[in-house]
């Protein structure tokens, strides 16, 4: 996913791809464990994916401004 399409995400969804890419993480460390992963760069690249999608969401919440608590 490019870095452009991340930002038209909403926050939401961005939390929801979060967890679809930690899902495939696990399962391709499960087969790189098992020694049959077709792919061994595809783990380097989701990390790499997870890390961008928390640097959208980061400034997608300081863009928002500061939370009011009372």
């Amino acid at each position: 996913m490019e870095l452009q399409e991340m930002r038209n995400l909403t926050i939401d969804e961005l939390v929801l791809k979060e967890k679809e890419l930690r899902k495939e993480l696990f399962n391709l460390r499960y087969q790189l464990l098992s020694g049959r992963i077709e792919n061994p760069q595809r783990i380097k690249s989701a990390r790499r994916e997870i890390a961008r999608i928390q640097t959208v969401a980061r400034e997608k919440h300081s863009a928002a401004g500061p939370i009011a608590t009372s």
